[in-house]
């Protein structure tokens, strides 16, 4: 690859929109500004690219969107004419640039003879999933950044499952990328012409219909309180039609929308930071919801994968961590089976390493079996798929902590539109009985100890960042800690390694891919785990808890994360 100053004037040499010719001329005397912008190609990672919009090869922008709709084209072709003909699903959200690059990726691929199913408005990604394996495609696309800021956005890349990209695949498109030579010779075609070879067809609403269809047959309890008052918000994002319609769908009579958070705005006006796992995203919802007096309030993130939820706790509302949520989800769901008689024997509940261990308790008293993957849902849908052709295990749930959750499996992806109904149900089956989700949450915690998680991510930006960032993993893992705040260490899990060291110096193989993670459990059942982003320049360090009060889980937590400042 050229130095930075080399791809720096190419791109000046370039008849570049204005906008991106603009921003160059802006940091012609800014060196760093520069570096930051050449000094790498945006990284595609197993799900695909994330990144800020802007001009040069470590943005997002139209040429590199094209880089790497020819790098999975180049991959489809290699796969022969079956896999052309059956083509790519391509959506996207209500970002800035979305349908743009959604429908320059379609003049890249039908550049190559390949075929694409492309919606004609915002849909969420979970129904990009469902739609890649409703017409049987051969990949799907989905132009978003999830709930990034309104910054960013990005590109994800799913197999004919409808899942992610598992590492093995995007290596394949990975090294038909880094064979382009010339990022701005890659060959495109006009939509127009590409309707008329048919290589362009332009979805409607019959997969929407298809899709809600399979949402309805979530419903399984029907004694529930569908007179219950729900505030919903899509964060000016794509989950307006498919949740609400699905809630009203499901029989709920008083479903609000935050109206002045259902325009789909790519700015996101009204919040920072769309994503719900956020208080402040769920503040226009909570005047709302005071207003109408409502017992829930639901988000979903602009592609709506993640929901968050918030419940009324006497005058005010209280937000749900991901953990907690997926632990209610979890038991709902497996009590729901056992009444019902569907709870299959050899059930199965997947869940990251991150994730607390509530949910392995409560599986485990329902006689289901838990299983830990890496982070990323694409993990989980590997696994879904892997015991659909064994038959050893019966899926029943999948969750990890950053608020993601999948119910059933016509879908591959987390889906905060199927849990945004399931969630709604939950809610309205303990409001029959007079009772809140805090009481169900409270219950499990007598049940089962209570468990307290923490998340802190650090930004490293830029070329020095990701270097800086690289520095502390290799030192926490050439000098793992012996004991963290005076509790020691009985097991060591290095992730890229593969090796999992006892505090006794023997040591076990991890039989999970190999991923920059490592992970501290302590002899009190705590843990710490430290984690790269995959998507952002960022390093998350998890922790983890139980106590028999929530005060002692509290006081645990609070000295665990002092412990162990980086």
């Amino acid at each position: 690859m050229k130095n930075v100053h080399e791809l720096y004037n190419g791109w000046l040499e370039e008849s570049l929109p204005s906008y991106l010719a603009d921003e160059l001329a802006l940091i012609a005397s800014d060196e760093q500004a520069v570096e930051d912008r050449f000094y790498q190609y945006v990284s595609f990672g197993t799900g695909g690219m994330r990144g800020v919009l802007g001009a040069g090869t470590n943005r997002i922008n139209v040429y590199t969107i094209r880089r790497v709709a020819e790098g999975l084209a180049r991959y489809i072709e290699s796969n022969g004419e079956a896999a052309k003909k059956r083509g790519v699903v391509i959506a996207f959200d209500t970002r800035h640039f979305s349908y743009e690059f959604a429908c320059e990726t379609a003049s890249v691929l039908g550049a190559h003879g390949i075929r694409s199913y492309v919606y004609k408005e915002a849909r969420p990604t979970p129904q990009l999933s469902f739609t890649v394996r409703k017409l049987n495609a051969y990949a799907g696309v989905v132009i978003t950044a999830s709930h990034n800021p309104k910054q960013y956005n990005g590109f994800k890349v799913y197999g004919e499952d409808g899942a992610q990209l598992t590492p093995q695949f995007a290596e394949a498109i990975i090294g038909y990328m880094n064979g382009i030579e010339d990022i701005f010779a890659i060959q495109v075609k006009e939509l127009l012409f590409l309707e008329q070879q048919e290589l362009v067809t332009w979805l409607a609403g019959d997969l929407d219909d298809a899709y809600l269809s399979s949402l309805l047959t979530l419903k399984e309890n029907q004694d529930i309180a569908l007179d219950m008052k729900l505030v919903y918000t899509p964060l000016h994002g794509a989950g307006l039609v498919p949740v609400s319609e699905g809630l009203r769908a499901f029989g709920f009579q008083q479903v609000h929308i935050v109206e002045q958070q259902a325009v789909q705005d790519g700015d996101f006006p009204t919040v920072s930071y769309p994503n719900p796992e956020e208080s402040k995203a769920f503040e226009l919802a909570m005047k709302l919801g005071a207003q109408v007096e409502a017992d829930l309030l639901l988000a979903t993130d602009p592609d709506a994968d993640r929901l968050g939820v918030a419940f009324k706790k006497g005058d005010s509302y209280e937000l749900l961590t991901g953990n907690q949520l997926g632990a209610l989800l979890l038991h709902y769901l497996l009590s729901t089976k056992q009444q019902l008689g569907v709870l299959p024997s050899n059930g199965v509940m997947l869940k990251t390493i991150v994730t607390s261990e509530l949910g392995t308790q409560i599986a485990e008293k329902f006689g289901v079996t838990t299983v830990n993957t890496l982070t990323g849902f694409k993990y989980i849908a590997e696994k879904i798929g892997e015991y659909e052709q064994s038959g050893d295990y019966s899926y029943v749930f999948g969750y990890e902590e950053s608020y993601g959750y999948l119910i059933e499996t016509f879908v591959r992806d987390k889906d905060a539109v199927q849990v945004a109904l399931k969630v709604a149900e939950m809610a309205a089956f303990y409001a029959k009985k007079g009772q809140t989700l805090l009481d169900g949450l409270q219950s499990l915690y007598e049940q089962f100890g209570t468990y307290q998680e923490a998340l802190v991510s650090q930004v490293f930006e830029g070329k020095n960042g990701q270097e800086e960032m690289k520095a502390i993993l290799n030192n926490l893992r050439q000098n793992a800690p012996a004991s963290i705040d005076g509790i020691a260490v009985k097991r060591f899990e290095d992730y890229l390694t593969g090796i999992s060291t006892l505090a006794d110096g023997t040591t076990e193989n991890i039989t999970l891919p190999k991923e920059n993670v490592l992970k501290y459990i302590l002899e009190d059942s705590s843990w710490v785990a430290i984690r790269p982003s995959g998507t952002e320049p960022k390093c998350k360090f998890y922790f983890g808890v139980v106590g028999q009060t929530a005060e002692e889980a509290k006081d645990k937590l609070k000295r665990l994360q002092a412990a162990f400042e980086v």
